[in-house]
Order: structure tokens, then sequence, then C-alpha cells
């Protein structure tokens, strides 16, 4: 299924399969996980759980969007005007955009090109997890993660996972929990 690699204490970022930057977080934070490698890409929630053998509501999703009209800082003027917001959500829902423009009191939101995803995480799209990024984000967390015992994350590239509970991943997050999935009819 995998090759399947443990983080210990002693481990750093350069034998660690995650991305080094998010294993310098995992150090930070004095965080131990494991983190699994796989030889084929992860970058689509449906690779993931198909690879880790997990529902794909178990896989967490951290998509970047930018808003704008709501308070910007410094930083995000920099990153072209709006205010990059990361958005954690299962494998199987998407983000309705107007909860999500409602709940940041923003005038418009949008999702974040590939060029502003990395500006902002130090990261790729299919390899952004949850946290250790390059730049502090406003995280809000769809409630749906926490539905389920353990969830899996992007470990900072696009072949590596991890697994968390949900209540701890927001937590290490910084996230605020919302409830900002499209409804199902």
């Amino acid at each position: 299924m995998s090759d399947s690699a443990s983080s210990t204490p002693l481990e750093t970022a350069t034998t660690s399969p995650a991305h080094p930057r998010f294993a310098e977080a995992l150090a930070e934070l004095g965080l131990t996980v494991e983190v699994r490698r796989f030889p084929e890409a992860t970058r689509t929630a449906a690779e993931a759980a198909a690879a880790v053998g997990c529902e794909l509501s178990q896989i967490v999703k951290s998509l970047i969007f930018t808003a704008w009209g709501s308070p910007l800082s410094e930083r995000s003027r920099e990153l072209g005007g709006g205010e990059p917001v990361l958005v954690l959500v299962d494998g199987s829902a998407r983000v309705d955009v107007a909860r999500l423009r409602a709940e940041l009191g923003a005038g418009t939101v949008g999702r974040a090109d590939a060029e502003l995803v990395r500006a902002a995480t130090g990261y790729a799209i299919g390899g952004v997890p949850p946290f250790g990024h390059r730049t502090r984000t406003r995280v809000l967390a769809d409630r749906g993660l926490l539905a389920h015992d353990t969830v899996w994350a992007a470990a900072g590239t696009p072949h590596t996972v991890f697994p968390l509970d949900p209540a701890s991943l927001i937590e290490y997050a910084e996230g605020r929990v919302v409830d900002v999935r499209e409804r199902t009819s």
C-alpha cells in the first residue's frame, strides 16, 4: 500500500518524508505524527483516500481562498490586494463560497491561483498542509471534519500525508470551526 515512515523526536527535517518546512513546523510544535509517503501522487482527496485506505470524508482539503473587502493586513496587500484565507474541509465536501464570504464579512471571495497559494503557504497545490506555512493566514475549519476520529492531511508534498484527530489538527492550525460546506439537498 505505501512506504510508511514514522516521525520520531530524533528525526530531522532532512530525514522526514514530509516537506522540510512542514517537518520543522512539527518539531516547533513538539508534535510527532506518522508521515506516509506514496510513490504515486495524492494531489486530490480521492487519490489520497485510495492510497491511505480511508473514507473520502477523512481527507482534509487545505484550500486557499482570497477575500476582498474585509480588513487587510500589510502582508495580504503584498500578496496582490486580497487576504489569503485557508479553509480546511473534508474531502467529500465543497466549500459554499457565499457562506464563506458571509463568515469572513468580505465583499468578494474567490479561489486563489497557484502562484498565490505558493506565495502565501510555501507549498504547491495538492500538498498544502493545514499548518507550517510561509506566512500566517486566517484559518477556517469546517465543522464536518469533527465527525471523524482521525483525518488525513497533506504533509507539504503531493506524495505525503499524516493522520491526526481533527480537534488537534484544528488547534495546531489555529483554526476557527465554522460551517462553510455546501449543503446537500
